[in-house]
């Protein structure tokens, strides 16, 4: 019975990194890596703004009914509400992709330890490692 290999699945467009043995963290191949990540996310984002602007410009409909229209109202606003954090998220990236060239990229912002490839393929605008996240969000809690 032969081995099926498991399909890789693709961030943002890019293959998930395999670092080789004895590979200096966030290198310039890592550091490309995520360029093309953050690139790529940027990309997907700003199209998904792109059809939103169509779609609202092509719903523009003046229904006769309250119902309708109320409920294309809420759909606009629920859809603008999605847009904005879109918006503040693409200006974290396009930061992130400045910081790349900074040569601290990858590395925790609070204690300077590594941050991680899992990590920084799962939220490639991470600064906090995940123990410092996790304090920061308990912290967080502790103060609401």
């Amino acid at each position: 019975m032969a081995t099926r290999k498991k399909p890789e699945l693709l961030i943002h467009g890019v293959a998930p990194y395999k670092p080789k043995k004895r590979e200096e963290y966030m290198g310039p191949a890592q550091v490309e890596h995520f360029r093309q990540i953050l690139e790529g996310w940027q990309a997907e984002l700003k199209d998904e703004t792109d059809r939103t602007v169509h779609h609202m410009q092509d719903e523009t409909a003046n229904h006769p009914d309250p119902t309708d229209r109320a409920s294309q109202e809420t759909d606009m606003a629920l859809e603008l509400r999605g847009r904005d954090r879109d918006r503040k998220l693409l200006k974290k990236i396009e930061d992130t992709i400045t910081f790349l060239k900074s040569g601290d990229f990858g590395f925790c912002e609070s204690c300077g330890v590594e941050i991680g490839l899992k990590r920084m393929e799962a939220r490639p605008t991470a600064t906090l490692c995940i123990d410092c996240k996790t304090i920061d969000e308990i912290r967080e809690k502790q103060l609401s």
